[in-house]
């Protein structure tokens, strides 16, 4: 058999296989094309579901008349010039593949006015073969225009989904788009139905707000860390505001949507013991790195990255997220968990004259069947102007012998007192562990274990590391170790496992929590069999300590499952629901 070099057309539509996915890969294309050329205005117009007509506007620099058939041939780009540039890549779009790939799969009109230029210029162009080149009449800027899409390809078509789907496909990306770039304006028509219409703010939050709506924002704890050359910035929902699918987590990267492994890893391991299982949650961070120290050039479509140091990355977006979770407490400034970090150095006063009054161990009274008990006390003492609230405020009853009843500022707190009492003891018994040094323990007979040759090198490569967490490990052969030592906390069972779990994400990411996550299940197990359990009578004196032990508990607004541990419903709204006022 021969080899033949392929002809152009056949080329291009390989590359079109790679890069136009569906309507919404061109969509996504050509709008990074109006980034690239400074648009602060595009319009994206959508017919079919993107199969009859795609159209994007944009009011960027535009192309040079003499360049237009340039555009349209392959790895012509004006973004990069030498193999220097590939290693700090600034602009969205730099391979010169794309308008090339989706001129031969489809019947594509190029027109464009560069700044400076009196007239507008078009290329038409089917199939990969040009059909005309004249002048057109066009303000400054470009315009792209694709009609039937796959008109060349038919069997491409009966890979595309439902035109709901499709149409949904391009709206995220528009959206994905936008909330990296808020300066400038986004519309996009579904015929003669507007879709989405992104005015220009400056003003993050704004667009976010628009995009994800002001419940999450409510809901969310704002973060911005450096590290040397790396900044972490966007915002996280609490561990309480989540959802099903992972449809709202958006990470970028210099400005770039991407889904990478280790970052995702990173985030994940952040709200490891404070969200509830099979539970998402939800984010939008920006993470801006050196171009030099990322690599975008790993795919057509640009989705993947690969860092130049995935571990210090890793450990930055990790440590920082995880901290910032875990300083949200009871009286943050956010609806849901009241104020971040305002709680954190509270010392609980000495208890003013009204509570002291109010609150007498002796004024608890059974209620019939024993479901509740409450306190009584003078009104006019009670309700005093002077009165001080701490976060979660004091205790006023107990009901169903698993609930607390207070009251602060806002109006009623209600406490789960097994799960508020079980992330308390939790975080106490991950500091005790952390601050002891660790108790290795041998194995009475060493495990052999086969693994793949790499993570023999890693274990090679690794021994005095493994050794700091614990785990004894040596080498035997090409790709078999030997487990002879393991922390004493996790004991001996499930040793395997749990070495292919460190192991594996070490190859993985580069990185492995598996031995936190083991300690960390044991320490969640034994804290909540110590935990207060259902219908255990407390007195008004040991309700108020829970709560101030939990307004200096990290993560208290979980227990370790992620379940909320308390609720506050605001007297405004229970005026509303009493008809006060009205």
């Amino acid at each position: 058999m021969r080899i033949e070099k392929l002809d152009a057309s056949v080329a291009n539509q390989i590359a079109a296989g790679e890069v136009v996915e569906r309507p919404a890969s061109i969509v996504k294309e050509l709008i990074e094309n109006s980034l690239d050329a400074g648009a602060t205005s595009v319009t994206v117009e959508i017919e079919g579901a993107g199969t009859g007509l795609i159209r994007v506007l944009d009011n960027g620099v535009g192309i040079h008349h003499e360049d237009m058939r340039l555009a349209l041939e392959r790895h012509a780009t004006s973004k990069i010039t030498t193999t220097d540039d590939l290693l700090s890549i600034t602009s969205m779009g730099f391979r010169g593949e794309a308008l090339a790939s989706v001129a031969s799969v489809a019947r594509t009109t190029l027109t464009s006015r560069a700044v400076g230029s009196d007239r507008a210029w078009a290329l038409t162009v089917d199939g990969g073969e040009e059909k005309r080149h004249a002048p057109a009449a066009h303000p400054q800027g470009t315009a792209v225009e694709i009609r039937d899409l796959f008109f060349n390809t038919p069997a491409r078509r009966k890979f595309m989904k439902t035109e709901r789907t499709e149409v949904a496909h391009i709206s995220e990306t528009v959206r994905r788009i936008a909330l990296a770039n808020p300066r400038v304006s986004f519309e996009l028509k579904h015929g003669s139905r507007t879709v989405e219409r992104l005015p220009a703010t400056n003003a993050l939050v704004d667009r976010i707000e628009k995009l994800l709506s002001r419940d999450f924002l409510a809901e969310a704890v704002e973060v911005d860390e450096r590290q040397e050359e790396l900044r972490l910035h966007g915002w996280i929902g609490s561990p309480t505001y989540t959802r099903r699918t992972a449809d709202q987590q958006h990470l970028f990267v210099n400005a770039r949507y991407v889904r990478d492994k280790v970052v995702s890893h990173a985030i994940r391991q952040a709200y490891r013991d404070v969200i509830f299982h099979g539970r998402q949650p939800v984010f939008v961070v920006y993470l801006e790195i050196p171009p030099e120290a990322v690599d975008v050039n790993v795919h057509p479509t640009k989705h993947e990255v690969r860092f130049r140091d995935s571990r210090q990355v890793h450990d930055f977006i990790f440590g920082r997220l995880n901290r910032a979770l875990r300083d949200v407490r009871p009286g943050s400034s956010n609806d849901l968990i009241k104020n971040t970090g305002v709680a954190m150095n509270y010392t609980e006063p000495k208890a003013p004259a009204w509570v002291q009054a109010s609150f007498p161990r002796q004024l608890s009274v059974q209620v019939e069947g024993g479901a509740s008990a409450f306190v009584t006390g003078e009104r006019d003492t009670v309700y005093a102007d002077d009165r001080v609230f701490p976060p979660l405020g004091y205790a006023l009853a107990q009901l169903g012998g698993a609930y607390i009843l207070a009251e602060n500022e806002e109006g009623l707190v209600i406490v789960d007192m097994h799960a508020a009492h079980e992330r308390i003891t939790y975080e106490k018994m991950k500091l005790a562990s952390s601050e002891q040094t660790l108790v290795k323990q041998r194995l009475l007979v060493p495990l052999s274990l086969e693994v793949t040759r790499r993570e023999a090198d890693l274990v090679e490569a690794l021994t005095e590391e493994f050794g700091r967490l614990g785990i004894g490990l040596e080498r035997l052969g090409p790709s078999t170790i030997r487990v002879q030592e393991v922390p004493s906390l996790i004991g001996t069972a499930d040793v395997a496992e749990l070495v292919r779990d460190v192991l594996g994400e070490l190859v993985e990411y580069g990185h492995s929590d598996s031995l936190a996550e083991h300690r960390d299940s044991l320490l969640a197990t034994m804290a909540c069999h110590g935990s207060i359990r259902a219908n255990r009578r407390l007195a008004i004196e040991e309700m108020n300590a829970l709560l101030r032990e939990m307004e200096r508990t990290e993560n208290a607004g979980q227990c370790n499952h992620g379940r909320p541990t308390f609720h506050v419903q605001n007297l405004a709204d229970l005026d509303r629901l009493f008809l006060r006022g009205q």
